[in-house]
Parts: C-alpha cells; structure tokens; sequence
C-alpha cells in the first residue's frame, strides 16, 4: 500500500469543476470525483458550509482530507466530500458568504482564496489494504460508516447499482421495507443490512465477489424475497418486528411449510406475558424456540432473598450449602412450560448446578 500527502491550492481543487446528473461532481481538472457513487448527498447546512469559508478566508488550516487513487486512473473523495463542495460551489458562485459572492472579491481577495493550500492524503494499493486504511481513518475521526468504507473499496458498477436500489431517497428497498428494517438510507444501512443477510454477515466477501458485475439484481431480489415471506408468514404487522433480523430468519425457515394463524395465535399470547421483556425476540423464538431471544424477566431480589432463605441455603439440586453470592435463582416450572417468574415458582441452585441445568 501506498499512501502520499500532498499539498495542493483550491485553485487545483476548483479547476473544471462540475456539478451535474451526467457527469456526477468532479474537479480537479476532471481528475477527482468528488462524490462517487457510494457517498451520500451533500448534507452541509448553510452554517456548516460558511465555516468552511471563514475558515480559508482566515488562513486556518482545514482538515486533511483523503483521497483514493483508482486503478483506471485518477481519484475518488473517502472523507472531505462536505468541505471541499462548500468550496468549490463557492468559487462557482452558487451562493454569497456575508453578503458576498466570489465574483464579487478584488482581485487580490480572489487570488488569496485561491491560493490557500490544502492537504491531501492520496491512498493506492489492494482493496484489503484500502479497507484497512479507511477504517483508520474512521478511527481518528472521519464520519464514515463501516458501510462506506466498504462502498468505497468496493466501487464498481454493482456499488453504483446497489444504491439505486437501497440508498436514495424514496428508494425501492424503502418502499418494500421501511417497516421492518432500521438505519438511515444515506448512510447505507439498508445496503449494509441486505448484504449481512444474503451472505450470512460476511459483507466484505460477498462484495469481493460481486464488485465487478453489471448490476445488483440478485441482491434486490433476495431483498424482495424476504420481505415477501415476511408479510406471508407475519401478516399482522406491529412495530416490534422492525430491526429483527428477518434475513437470517428467511434463509433458515424459508422452505419450510409454517403456520401462519398459529405463529400469529403464539405471538399475541407472547405480546401479554409480562415475562417477556424483549418483544421483538418473539418473532424469532416462534421459529427456533430459543429463549435467549426473549430477555426473561429475571426474579428480584427480594424473590431470591425470599429461596435462600426459605432453603436455609441449602441447593436444591445438590443438597450443599452457600452464601448467596454461591447461588442462583432458577424456575421451578420452567417459563416455557408455563411457569412464571414470581416468589412461588423461584428456588436457588448453586452456581455449577444452574449452569449445568442451563445447558440441558
């Protein structure tokens, strides 16, 4: 990997700049693509973007930027998108800071603004090693998400599809699945959690793999699939199913003929059971019944104050005394065969024997 810190002008930076939907937003005399497909929009607002002029008319220094060196040549913005459109969009007069528009600075302001020296880190080498990199840089403070870390390794046409799909605005994933699914658009939670399900969470594998294909059809038919099921089998809706991971779901129980008015029927009864304190898990324990999904309301204090003493700290398993910190309160009818987490149905084991009758 190779990583170089260059100096350049905001002359360098502003030359043929563009903004346009044929085009995209490029500078540097068409060399730099300052958003390339994976970054999100310009999100700057008016104070934001008069700092940054304030800032190079004041002579303070910005921020580094970073850049990434493409393979077929020229470069592509990972962090400094924000300030370097406030700048050129101001060199192209697209709006006044205090009352005053580029066109409208003496010559000598004009030369003293274009003058100012930026600082850029230009980045080149393997895709792994880029990532690395980039992750870096979200170490020591740039606001990129994991999932635009990876956009940016990544890029390539299926990236630039991908995000017609799961990144816009009013997108299609959106439209499908705004209810079931959290996480901003434009920071590619969508994208991020559709890849996570398709490949069973190894994200960078799948992209790896797909990176140069012309499009991201499979993806967004996998996307509609699960959704799909979702609703067949889940037709009630509550807001308690966005966030569950119906992906891992789909990809386990999707050939599987279910039930759904009896899943529905377990559900409701599972929404009342005060027990439950992680209603959101339920959806995934109607399907593979384990009960770490559900968060079990655990018994008070004062519940296994009551069994130990009503034991004389005698387990009720081994029959060998402990102090209280030794023990662990336990179901005696367990909550899946109707028990409920109250005094009367609360005994202290030991530690060894709690965790062993977990286990079973």
């Amino acid at each position: 990997m190779k990583i170089e810190l260059q100096e350049m002008t905001i002359r360098d930076l502003t030359a043929d700049y563009q903004d346009n939907e044929e085009a995209g937003v490029r500078g540097f005399s068409g060399q730099l693509d300052i958003r390339p497909p994976y970054q999100r929009e310009f999100i700057y607002k008016d104070k934001q973007r008069d700092a940054v002029i304030e800032t190079v008319f004041k002579g303070f220094p910005l921020n580094v930027m970073y850049w990434a060196v493409r393979d077929e040549g020229g470069y592509e913005v990972i962090d400094g998108q924000q300030r370097t459109i406030s700048i050129c969009q101001y060199v192209a007069g697209d709006f006044a800071f205090k009352g005053r528009y580029f066109y409208n600075l003496r010559t000598d302001e004009k030369e003293r603004l274009l003058d100012y020296k930026l600082m850029v880190y230009q980045c080149s080498g393997a895709d792994s090693e880029k990532l690395d990199w980039f992750e870096t840089i979200n170490i020591a403070g740039a606001q990129l998400t994991k999932q635009e870390l990876r956009n940016a390794v990544y890029s390539g046409p299926w990236v630039t599809d991908a995000k017609r799909y799961f990144s816009k605005s009013g997108c299609a994933a959106y439209g499908i699945g705004s209810k079931y699914v959290s996480g901003e658009l434009n920071r590619q939670a969508y994208l991020e959690t559709a890849v996570g399900w398709i490949n069973r969470g190894d994200i960078e594998g799948y992209m790896a793999l797909h990176q140069h294909d012309p499009n991201a059809a499979e993806l967004w038919l996998y996307f509609r699939s699960v959704i799909g099921w979702v609703e067949a089998t889940f037709p009630t809706y509550r807001a308690e199913m966005k966030s569950v991971p119906w992906g891992e779901l789909y990809n386990q129980f999707n050939g599987e003929l279910l039930d759904s008015s009896r899943l529905e029927a377990e559900v409701a009864r599972l929404m009342l059971d005060e027990d439950v304190e992680r209603k959101k898990g339920i959806y995934s324990y109607v399907l593979d019944r384990k009960e770490k999904h559900l968060s079990i309301r655990a018994f008070s204090p004062a519940m296994r104050r009551e069994a130990y003493e009503r034991q004389q700290g005698i387990c009720a398993d081994c029959g060998n005394q402990f102090d209280l910190a030794g023990m662990e309160a336990d179901h005696i009818t367990p909550w899946h065969q109707g028990g409920k987490t109250t005094a009367a149905n609360c005994q202290m084991l030991c530690v060894e024997d709690n965790r062993r009758k977990g286990g079973r």
